[in-house]
């Protein structure tokens, strides 16, 4: 039985999995795109903040678990995939959803039709509600339910591989003018990153051109 993982393994596992899925030309990644990738502002709830150290004590914690894998691709700088899917028997709707619980927490099945749509085309909610059933069903579920938050239509759901939540510590629901201006500022922030990403991604091809220039001159 796997053990409870904690916050920055989560966030790992999470940042590697919408890597895969959202920006698979980019994937694997180095320790240093890891990084970046955890500490991103958009599409993360926590916040974090951390270092090199702290993400590659949880990737050694995770490669034990065979939940993280050393990608062998063979190039100069090691670089990091899941093994989410292999572990658990995953499609890629399921996926994109258990990832997206993984980086923002519990959501709603609405929330998960907007946000997780970036990883993967969910076209209804009604076929979200499908991949969500499966994901619970299962002999070892990987989602619960929460108890319906006032002020709110549909019950929120969290993943179990942080373990089971604390109901009591559960916070209490935004207004709706305050749950649209974060999808506002949401939709903004994921243009930002998407932007960074790319200038990242171009930083790193140009500092292996040169390097791989060096070796001829």
């Amino acid at each position: 039985m796997l053990r409870q993982l904690n916050p920055i393994e989560i966030r790992v596992l999470g940042c590697l999995a919408e890597k895969e899925l959202a920006t698979p030309d980019y994937y694997p990644l180095s320790l240093n795109a890891l990084v970046n990738a955890c500490n991103q502002k958009s599409n993360r709830d926590p916040l974090m903040q951390l270092n090199e150290e702290d993400v590659a004590e949880a990737i050694e914690t995770l490669r034990p678990l065979g939940l993280v894998i050393l990608s062998g691709d063979g190039g100069r700088v090691a670089k990091y995939a899941h093994n989410l899917d292999g572990k658990f028997n995953l499609v890629p709707a399921e996926l994109a959803i258990l990832t997206e619980l993984l980086l923002r927490g519990a959501q709603t099945p609405g929330e998960l039709r907007q946000r997780a749509s970036r990883m993967h085309s969910f076209t209804t909610l009604a076929e979200i509600e499908v991949v969500i059933n499966e994901l619970l069903d299962r002999e070892a579920p990987l989602l619960t339910r929460l108890p319906r938050q006032p002020g709110r239509k549909e019950q929120r759901l969290t993943q179990l591989l942080a373990g089971k939540p604390d109901i009591e510590a559960e916070p209490t629901t935004d207004a709706p003018a305050v749950l649209q201006a974060r999808d506002s500022r949401q939709r903004i922030d994921n243009l930002e990153q998407q932007l960074a990403d790319l200038r990242r991604e171009l930083d790193e091809l140009k500092n292996d051109f040169t390097a791989f220039r060096r070796q001829f001159e």
